[in-house]
């Protein structure tokens, strides 16, 4: 078996063990850890992050025995001050209908992010971060990160993997999510008035597209997050939409 076919056949072992994984986790625990043994890296995380309201939804993290040197603040207000600065984060918070593959130095040098606060108050040790930004909800994000204190950037071959496991990393959170989700039964015009949330429209917007008034828009609203057992709209999209952006 030639190298290349080695490497094919060690992408397909991650991908199986994680859709056999048995865990509830959503994407499965199994699939982080394949992750970087296919991409070696000091640490790699998964997160989804709600901007607005600066909530970690999920989070999951390789074991790495010095986060506590990581960056200048633990609290993560450095990375809150100057995430402007982080222009890959900037990136994958922007809505995508597919995977998106990027690392650090497709945004600027490794001269000019150690210059910035961004790096000693949040990133610092780690010098290169490759991501995988996955399709979510406007103002949401969920990504897979690799991070390296070793200043060479990931190698063509290393970006080329994460391209090709891309796809296959959203199906098998779409996969999970639907697992995990029990079934919730809305009305179609709650669902209508969810859809249009999941575009980001405003309450006005919703009510012009369904020709309802908004107080029958924000009734929906109420309605559907009784049923769903949550308290705000970003909650309600990702209970019901999970897997997308756009319905």
């Amino acid at each position: 078996m030639t190298t290349a076919q080695t490497h094919l056949r060690r992408m397909a072992d991650v991908l199986d063990e994680a859709r056999h994984d048995p865990s509830d986790e959503v994407p499965p625990v199994s699939l982080l850890l394949g992750l970087q043994r296919l991409i070696p890296c000091d640490c790699a995380c998964f997160s989804e992050l709600d901007v607005p309201t600066r909530i970690h939804v999920n989070e999951q993290e390789t074991p790495y025995d010095d986060w506590g040197d990581v960056g200048g603040d633990a609290t993560l207000e450095g990375y809150w001050r100057w995430r402007h600065q982080h222009l890959q984060c900037v990136e994958v918070a922007r809505v995508h209908v597919s995977p998106q593959v990027t690392q650090m130095t497709d945004f600027m040098s490794l001269r000019e992010l150690m210059h910035l606060p961004i790096y000693t108050e949040h990133l610092r040790p780690f010098k290169c971060i490759a991501a995988v930004a996955l399709p979510t909800a406007p103002a949401r994000t969920r990504v897979y990160q690799f991070f390296r204190q070793d200043p060479k950037p990931f190698t063509d071959h290393e970006m080329t993997t994460l391209r090709l496991m891309a796809p296959h990393l959203y199906a098998i959170y779409q996969e999970a999510a639907l697992r995990r989700r029990p079934p919730v039964r809305l009305t179609h015009r709650e669902l209508d008035v969810l859809r249009c949330l999941a575009r980001g429209m405003s309450t006005p917007q919703i009510a012009a597209q369904l020709a309802v008034t908004p107080g029958t828009v924000r009734k929906h609203l109420e309605n559907a997050f009784g049923r769903l057992g949550v308290s705000s709209r970003t909650a309600a999209v990702a209970r019901v939409f999970p897997e997308a952006v756009t319905v």
